[in-house]
């Protein structure tokens, strides 16, 4: 999967501006979709499997945006004011390097650290693309950019900018593929849902399971881990396994959706963990709610450094990720 991984998380595409990586993702998934279309908000909708009377519809998602930055404004001598797509974190900004969307490159720096501050803020921050002149601005107000990272491999870790959560993109994405080269038979209709603008309010999720009106769902997602000096108090670490979501700011996981995944994690000796994020949420917290009620839940990757330049994920967490994944959608549903 690396390949898969490190094209995807280089690929730009912040919240609002996805469809760049969307046509990737297409080309990657559309020889083992059964159906794929786009809908109105950008979501890219790929299903797979039967329909009938005995099968379910599940909704699969995990979204393609990721966080970013926008041009507010650009003063007189080329330095760029921005403010953040998404939950950027703004301490680790500083020395980091950008590419705008038309391929043009610089770094952010700030005036100074505020005397007595305990962090950055954006307000004291800009981006330096190396302007001489106003002949030479490649950009304008309501341009945006990500950060511009490459991949790299430390053992069976992976560092990288977008790992949320491209990383989910590619679980599903290997997921279809294993079910189509090895013809797994599906028991359920499965709705793969790439969504767009996840990182600005979830807002992609809630049209696309109002189209599908699904029996159930769940996101693959990142977490954060507890695993690092004096990090969050937090019961996940890197490479003991994917996550099954208990709760988050906005998830209370069903119950029976719970079950069903730490049963199918149990039966085929896949590890798992058990999460509990008391800050974040993920698609999953909106289709929760659509029409009268999905019963929803959360299959995560642990990763640290979540929302800066250099996030990491352990690759053996990701695979384990696509074997449960492969036992959820391929076995029949049993919520009871």
């Amino acid at each position: 999967m690396k390949n898969l991984i490190r094209s995807l998380c280089e690929a730009p595409g912040p919240s609002g501006f996805e469809s760049g990586i969307r046509k990737l993702v297409t080309k990657e998934v559309e020889s083992f979709a059964d159906e794929i279309r786009t809908d109105n908000l950008g979501n890219l909708i790929v299903s797979r499997g039967k329909t009938g009377p005995e099968s379910k519809k599940i909704m699969v998602a995990a979204h393609m945006d990721e966080i970013g930055f926008m041009v507010t404004h650009i003063e007189e001598r080329g330095y760029i004011r921005f403010m953040p797509i998404g939950g950027v974190n703004a301490d680790a900004c500083i020395g980091s390097r950008v590419r705008m969307m038309n391929g043009s490159l610089g770094l952010i720096s700030a005036e100074r650290k505020m005397t007595g501050a305990k962090s950055q803020t954006f307000e004291n921050m800009f981006i330096d693309l190396g302007f001489e002149d106003q002949g030479d601005w490649p950009v304008q107000v309501g341009d945006v950019a990500t950060y511009d990272y490459r991949l790299i491999e430390l053992g069976d870790r992976l560092v990288s900018k977008a790992l949320d959560d491209r990383i989910g993109v590619a679980v599903l994405v290997e997921t279809l593929r294993r079910i189509s080269y090895d013809e797994i038979d599906l028991q359920n209709e499965v709705f793969f849902v790439f969504t767009v603008q996840e990182e600005v309010g979830l807002r992609g999720a809630a049209p696309a399971a109002f189209g599908i009106e699904p029996d159930l769902g769940f996101a693959v997602d990142v977490t954060r881990t507890g695993d690092t000096p004096k990090a969050l108090r937090m019961s996940v670490d890197l490479g003991k396994g994917p996550a099954v979501k208990v709760r988050d700011q906005r998830l209370i996981a069903d119950p029976r959706v719970v079950k069903w995944m730490v049963s199918a994690a149990e039966k085929n000796g896949i590890p798992y963990q058990l999460e509990v994020l008391e800050r974040g949420s993920t698609d999953a917290g909106a289709f929760q709610l659509v029409q009268t009620g999905v019963p929803a839940g959360c299959l995560s990757i642990p990763c640290r450094y979540l929302h800066t330049p250099s996030e990491m994920v352990d690759l053996r967490d990701v695979k384990n990720a696509v074997g449960l994944m492969i036992e959820l959608l391929t076995q029949p549903v049993s919520l009871g």
